[in-house]
């Protein structure tokens, strides 16, 4: 138990090498929230939801399903929805529910039409609800390193350690020990130091050798860390779909006949590119030499930007790397453009007018602008260098989601103006239903290894600028 303590700890502390709001109420245009009207639904089929001319859709927040990242709303499941609904000539409205059973219980309420989510197809489940969409099959895969001996079956974890959160992986674990007749080290954290995506960080770091997860959850993250494979499954395979109620056979007709029209088109296929395929992480690109004495070619739009934000300029240089390697034509996986990556919405409410988002000095002058706006957001933060990274991880992330890490860090007792072992700590787990679907958060689900690497990052290349490069 004190390994376990111990390495969790230098776990947290090594994530550093692991989305933006312009606030969260942009998001009340896709209908996104835990509350909302309810809508007496009970005996609707898709007929008089086309004379209401909206489709409302249940869902949860998960890297899979539907999230907030900078400010737009996404995930592969969401997406789908919204594809349909467009084909349906619909307007969509979307309703996070906490978990899969108060999904079925709203449904059959009348709160929606639809669950897109992949929901456990079950005979109970039967009596209720057509199944309906794609028919999925996931399971739980071992996640461990490519360029070691890759175990290639479950008798082999006898006498290997694997680490898991409290839950369904510790669970599966146990019942596999006990079908191998005991053998597995089992490593069971305590729910409040590291998430599973935090496991699996450290996987890829060559922290620890191996731990549990989802295959779609794993699939999503090694789009993040190459070096991963998740080839091994380790418990039986679970049907799922979308479903509606009994009462909404037409509805699910139509969606049956969207999947097997649209399954292979473009737009689809895109997607699933997007989530489960596509390098999440930015490639490295040219930059100039330090030893020259400059940054980058863009050295003179960050010292006059710089100045409107009261940064050094070298500090707005080391966040424009970090997020497109000094790229201006990069587009990364969400959509992001330019430069300073920022969000068409974000860009284009930021003063970026539509078509230049790659061109250098707009898209600089708008990073800053939203920098700015960032900065009056945390002015309560006394301390100007933490204030410096609750703007980084709030650019990154998007202010809901830092704010909600305020929350959860006030909560629980921290001090919720400093970031490291504190804030971050919340950013980091927020990626667990424990803590996103505490009462006090507002934005659900996010994955906040990444922004906590991001702040570590832009910090380290400041300091390493700092050091080689006059003011």
């Amino acid at each position: 138990m004190f390994i376990c303590r111990f390495l969790k700890n230098i776990i947290v502390t090594k994530i550093y090498s692991c989305l933006f709001v312009f606030f969260v109420m942009t998001l009340s245009a896709c209908g996104f929230g835990r509350e909302g009207k309810q809508a007496e639904l009970l005996d609707d089929d898709l007929p008089q939801i086309r004379e209401r001319g909206e489709l409302v859709i249940l869902t949860a927040n998960t890297s899979t399903s539907f999230f907030d990242y900078r400010g737009e709303s996404m995930g592969f499941q969401y997406e789908l929805a919204k594809f349909f609904s467009q084909a349906m000539g619909l307007n969509l409205r979307v309703k996070v529910i906490d978990n899969p059973e108060k999904m079925v219980d709203s449904l059959l309420a009348g709160a929606g039409d639809l669950i897109a989510y992949d929901l456990a197809i079950t005979n109970k489940g039967k009596e209720k609800l057509i199944y309906c969409g794609e028919e999925k099959i996931t399971h739980q895969v071992l996640i461990q390193r490519k360029g070691k001996e890759l175990l290639t079956d479950v008798t082999q974890l006898v006498g290997k350690k694997v680490y898991v959160r409290p839950g369904k992986y510790y669970d599966r674990l146990l019942n596999l020990n006990e079908e191998l007749g005991g053998g597995i080290d089992i490593c069971k954290l305590t729910a409040d130091s590291i998430t599973v995506e935090g496991l699996i960080t450290a996987v890829s770091d060559g922290m620890i050798d191996y731990t549990i997860a989802n295959n779609d959850v794993a699939k999503i993250n090694r789009t993040y860390y190459h070096n991963l494979n998740i080839d091994l499954q380790i418990s039986f395979d679970q049907r799922s779909a979308w479903a509606v109620r009994k009462k909404s056979p037409l509805l699910a007709e139509a969606i049956n006949k969207w999947i097997k029209d649209n399954r292979n088109s473009a737009e689809v296929k895109a997607a699933e590119h997007r989530y489960f395929e596509l390098n999440k992480q930015a490639v490295p690109g040219s930059i100039l030499s330090v030893e020259e004495g400059r940054i980058s070619s863009y050295d003179d739009l960050f010292r006059k930007y710089a100045k409107e934000i009261n940064w050094d300029w070298r500090l707005l240089a080391a966040l424009v790397y970090t997020e497109s390697n000094f790229n201006p034509n990069v587009v990364s996986w969400a959509g992001a453009k330019g430069l300073m990556q920022l969000m068409p919405r974000t860009a284009h409410a930021m003063g970026v007018p539509v078509g230049k988002e790659r061109e250098p000095e707009e898209s600089i002058k708008g990073g800053v602008k939203y920098i700015k706006l960032l900065q009056s957001t945390f002015q309560d933060v006394p301390d100007e260098n933490e204030r410096a990274k609750f703007v980084l991880a709030s650019y990154n992330a998007g202010t809901g989601h830092i704010l909600d890490a305020i929350a959860l860090t006030e909560k629980y007792g921290r001090d919720k103006n400093v970031w490291e072992n504190n804030v971050a700590h919340y950013v980091l787990l927020k990626s667990e239903p424990e803590f996103y679907q505490d009462s006090v958060c507002k934005n659900g689900y996010f994955r906040g290894t990444e922004t906590y690497r991001f702040v570590h990052d832009v910090l380290s290349r400041f300091a390493f600028y700092k050091q080689r490069i006059r003011l």
